[in-house]
């Protein structure tokens, strides 16, 4: 039994109820269907099943109710006619990558990405015969430069992790067709609450359903959303291959998404008045917030999102040991570096989320040693500020 809702509900509506089905027992709250396997009538459909012939559930490395009520519930959100949920974000990157590429093929990817997809692209892939171009800015006509004849994809994050660029979708969209390739977005920190980048010309989406879909750091997940005939073929990976969400991380995503858009209203306008008052403090030398004024991308942001998150990043006087200061000072912001969660993180990426990739890359992407990222939670904003002011007033 349906309990889900038409797509012309508006997002705080789908988010509560789309993908949602009831059970013989017409419960309210979504089921968590905790098996392995699916019992069938006869010989005759389990062959349907497992051919594809015949709809309905299998095994739930591939098909588990509580999954796909995720998934639907996602595309939903997301604007998308399909959506497979893996173990976490870097497995939707892989998934899709594998899924679509083949040896000799290339990625064009932004420099200033997470740390872990700069280690995947740059580390991992060229093992099997995948090579990446990164591009540094956000400048079309750099990403333009940087395609050849066989480049598959082109990857962004908008906003980026940790400096917060932004990247115009539409116009990298109308590049990628053009060179015959597929543009891929990654929506973690906006999440399709603040930007719906396949509305904007973009063929996939990616999460870290880790991240602000399940909003309260306890689980890991991931999904790739898009075109049916496309995500098809990242769902053929994941059937053989296995790096699939499991029932409960899904169950647990779909409770969080109830919520999605509360917290991310709360936490972006909380993210953008903390950003304001560190402009205003002397041991700050840099503020990037998509948001502020004084940001050149403002704009840009303004015509694709409907806020800017509640993702900033900030520069202090005086390096890594100034930086490493104000984050041992904090008594109440978690030192961690997940994002997402309700409550409010810091984390000096130099040393942690883009530890593991070279200096020289480092510094190409603008990721410095007085570099700190915040993810704004749900706290009052003045205990937030108070927390940071004990080890900015550390810095001469």
């Amino acid at each position: 039994m349906s309990d889900s809702v038409g797509e012309d509900y508006q997002l705080e509506t789908l988010a509560v109820r789309a993908g949602g089905q009831r059970s013989q027992f017409n419960e309210h709250s979504e089921a968590l269907y905790l098996t392995s396997s699916f019992v069938f009538d006869s010989a005759a459909q389990a062959a349907a099943r497992f051919s594809g012939a015949e709809a309905g559930n299998v095994y739930s490395r591939f098909t588990n109710p509580t999954v796909s009520m995720m998934q639907d519930r996602l595309a939903a959100l997301e604007g998308a006619e399909a959506c497979v949920a893996t173990a976490s974000g870097m497995a939707a990157i892989l998934a899709t990558v594998m899924a679509l590429m083949q040896s000799g093929e290339s990625i064009v990817a932004a420099q200033g990405i997470f740390g872990a997809t700069q280690q995947l692209f740059g580390g991992i892939l060229p093992k099997f015969g995948i090579t990446t171009r990164f591009v540094v800015g956000t400048d079309p006509e750099a990403f333009r430069a940087a395609i050849q004849p066989g480049t598959r994809l082109l990857f962004i994050e908008t906003p980026s992790n940790p400096l917060t660029e932004v990247f115009d979708i539409a116009a990298l969209a109308r590049l990628a067709h053009g060179a015959g390739a597929l543009l891929v977005v990654d929506n973690c920190f906006c999440t399709p609450i603040l930007q719906r980048p396949l509305e904007l010309g973009a063929d996939l989406v990616i999460h870290s359903a880790t991240k602000y879909l399940d909003g309260q750091g306890r689980v890991l997940g991931g999904a790739v959303l898009g075109a049916r005939a496309v995500v098809d073929e990242v769902f053929k990976f994941l059937r053989s291959a296995g790096p699939t969400l499991s029932p409960f991380n899904a169950w647990v995503i779909l409770k969080g998404l109830e919520t999605l858009p509360l917290r991310m209203a709360a936490q972006s306008e909380a993210a953008l008045a903390l950003a304001s008052w560190l402009e205003a403090q002397p041991a700050v030398s840099r503020v990037l917030h998509p948001c502020l004024a004084s940001n050149p991308q403002h704009a840009l942001a303004a015509t694709q999102q409907s806020a800017a998150g509640a993702i900033l990043s900030f520069e202090v006087r005086g390096g890594r040991e100034a930086a490493w200061r104000v984050v041992d000072n904090c008594r109440l912001i978690s030192i961690t570096a997940n994002l997402g969660d309700t409550k409010t993180t810091i984390t000096h990426p130099a040393s942690t989320t883009h530890g593991r990739i070279s200096a020289e890359a480092r510094a190409a992407g603008g990721i410095t040693e007085s570099l700190l990222r915040v993810a704004v939670g749900l706290e009052a904003l003045t205990d937030l500020q108070a927390d940071l002011a004990r080890g900015l007033a550390t810095i001469a």
